[in-house]
């Protein structure tokens, strides 16, 4: 479960990055996803899910910029990664950690399990 501080830190830090892209964030909004980190709506909405704020926060900043940079580059073609690149680095790590995350979170949290479909 996320604290109301952690979630209010959170907002703010995705809040200076935004200011830091230049992109306009209508909302940004804190809730359990079943399948990803995060996502965003073309109208500047953000939605991340409840573990991303008890992250670390290189983790964090990899989530919040990948969806950011969504808002100029709806893909992750050669132009996306470059700006993952320039403002995050060596991004990939960031991503690599992340699977092994929900991985472990996965196996941890029956709550997030897919029950087996019957045969």
């Amino acid at each position: 479960m996320t604290s109301p501080d952690a979630k209010t830190r959170f907002k703010a830090r995705t809040r200076a990055w935004a200011q830091k892209l230049d992109v306009e964030v209508v909302s940004i909004t804190v809730r359990p996803l079943t399948t990803k980190w995060a996502s965003c709506s073309s109208t500047g909405r953000l939605t991340f899910d409840t573990r991303v704020p008890n992250l670390a926060r290189g983790l964090q900043d990899c989530v919040i910029v990948h969806e950011l940079l969504h808002f100029s580059i709806p893909n992750h073609g050669p132009l996306w990664k470059s700006l993952m690149r320039a403002h995050l680095g060596d991004y990939e790590k960031c991503e690599a950690w992340l699977r092994l995350v929900a991985g472990e979170q996965a196996l941890n949290d029956t709550s997030r399990r897919v029950p087996p479909q019957p045969s």
